[in-house]
């Protein structure tokens, strides 16, 4: 069965799940994950993790995302962008001055008021079920930075925008062209969005469906699969013996006395051997008792 991480190309119109679904049948992969869920209106980067990569999916750093997003002025909706209903319209002017000006205001740590067409948890439902029916309920604001945000381009005549974003996790694109919308006094929608970069992959280590289809019937998928441990690469690095190794992947605390590790209380990923080794898993060292604690395996026997 393959394994590694694939990073596609995700189409408009599709949920996750349905590229999920679709790549388990072109890569006869039954086990596969993805990070980080799309809105079907949403394109770009879409990490899938196949056969044992799947065990990463919850063990994934904090990262920043970054999102490339059109915004249409002059309308809000229900669901914060183009596809929603309509509660206004307007016909007021936006000028570049004012737009710079609330832009600003949705740089650094904002705080956000989630949407209610989203899958955020409230009293143990999601928002989502119950904008379905109707429902609008109170939620809390929630925390969340916006490490950059560049206008690159704005059209007075059709009063729309596109935007440059990198963000934090948690943080709706839809939401801040809401927002924006909002200052200006019009009424703003998210019109598109693309992911460009996430778990920190890109856009360049992308394929499409049907860039897969074809690698896949020539046979050479394992030429594009990126190893499970590219998804922990910030972290530090453990080289173990192959008779640590053996121990590791079997479970036993090793002795950090014996074990080299860098200073510090984030994960490290263990290796056998040298530099071009095996990798076996994440671990963490214990201060209190200076050995070596197994977070999670990825070895063959783990």
């Amino acid at each position: 069965m393959p394994e590694g991480i694939l990073c596609i190309d995700k189409p408009r119109d599709w949920t996750s799940f349905d590229v999920v679904a679709k790549c388990r049948g072109i890569t006869k992969c039954r086990k596969i994950g993805h990070g980080g869920t799309l809105d079907p209106m949403a394109t770009g980067v879409l990490p899938l993790f196949l056969g044992r990569a799947v065990k990463a999916v919850d063990l994934m750093p904090a990262r920043q995302k970054r999102y490339i997003a059109g915004i249409r002025f002059g309308l809000a909706t229900d669901t914060q962008d183009i596809t929603g209903k309509p509660l206004s319209q307007s016909d007021a002017p936006v000028s570049r001055e004012a737009l710079e000006a609330a832009l600003d205001r949705q740089r650094g740590e904002i705080r956000q008021l989630p949407p209610m067409y989203s899958a955020v948890w409230v009293e143990g439902r999601r928002l989502y079920n119950l904008a379905r029916k109707g429902q609008e309920v109170e939620r809390p604001l929630r925390e969340v930075t916006v490490h950059r945000l560049e206008l690159l381009d704005f059209d007075r005549e059709s009063r729309s925008c596109t935007i440059d974003v990198t963000c934090s996790k948690g943080t709706y694109i839809r939401t801040i062209c809401h927002d924006v919308g909002a200052a200006l006094g019009c009424g703003g929608v998210l019109a598109s969005l693309r992911r460009t970069e996430t778990l920190g992959f890109s856009a360049s280590q992308c394929v499409t469906i049907e860039e897969l289809q074809a690698i896949c019937q020539a046979g050479r998928l394992e030429e594009i699969l990126l190893p499970v441990d590219t998804a922990f690469a910030g972290y530090g690095k453990v080289f173990l013996s192959p008779k640590q190794a053996r121990m590791f992947c079997s479970g036993a605390v090793l002795d950090t006395g014996r074990v080299r590790h860098p200073d510090t209380t984030q994960p490290l990923r263990v290796y056998e051997g040298g530099e071009a080794s095996r990798f076996l898993g994440l671990a963490r060292v214990e201060p209190s008792t200076r050995e070596l604690i197994i977070i999670k395996l990825f070895a063959p026997n783990g």
